[in-house]
């Protein structure tokens, strides 16, 4: 496809507008839609923006509907269209009920065994908590897909789960065990060594370049 199916009557809600592109949402009578565009992007980054593109549409092909993340709806050469999940962002939210986190927890093991880890639960946006109190994921431009899940890939499910339990750490402090807080105090290899040397050039880019914050959306719901 080269581009993708938005009807006439469709009256697409501007979400947010940066140097990837524009995120829109799309509601229509039987669903609403999240619209990512690529065609906005710089023409330096336009190759970048694509790129997450595909790997958030191979992520959310693989996941198939898996509840708690959104469906694939449609995926071209410059955008994608998915299932938009209602809920609040959890920096708003602030899930203080150890029930959710029993259930984001399962929730990250069944998208482990669906062979995908989502690579940037450290953000709190990425995080939703639905109507009904339910832990929700969305945002997988960062994730890894694998048919093997071998020591590389542990790793990587490890450092989700990691990131879930720092987050329970601030809203659910005393239901934190023992093992958790361990487990928190002792990140992956992969973990150290991004902290030492990646997360600085990445905050110079996305702070200065494209003008991010970690928290994107705290303020208000983007995708």
């Amino acid at each position: 496809m080269a581009h993708l199916p938005v009807a006439q009557h469709d009256s697409p809600r501007l979400l947010k507008s940066d140097l990837l592109g524009t995120v829109h949402r799309i509601d229509r009578e039987d669903r609403c839609l999240v619209l990512r565009d690529t065609r906005g992007a710089r023409w330096w980054l336009r190759w970048l923006a694509r790129w997450l593109c595909r790997r958030e549409a191979r992520a959310l092909a693989r996941l198939d509907g898996l509840p708690g993340t959104p469906r694939l709806a449609a995926a071209s050469a410059v955008g994608l269209q998915r299932e938009w999940l209602d809920g609040q962002p959890m920096q708003l939210a602030r899930p203080a009920n150890p029930a959710y986190y029993r259930q984001a927890r399962r929730l990250l093991v069944a998208l482990h065994r669906c062979g995908v880890a989502h690579n940037d639960l450290a953000k709190e946006p990425n995080w939703l908590v639905t109507p009904a109190g339910a832990p929700a994921i969305i945002d997988f431009q960062l994730a890894s897909l694998t048919r093997r899940r071998g020591r590389w890939f542990r790793m990587l499910a490890r450092e989700d789960l990691r990131h879930l339990l720092k987050h329970k750490r601030t809203y659910c402090p005393d239901n934190l065990t023992q093992r958790e807080r361990r487990m928190i105090a002792r990140p992956a290899p992969v973990s150290r060594i991004w902290m030492a040397t990646g997360k600085p050039l990445y905050r110079f880019v996305t702070r200065r370049l494209f003008g991010w914050a970690d928290r994107e959306g705290a303020g208000d719901r983007r995708s």
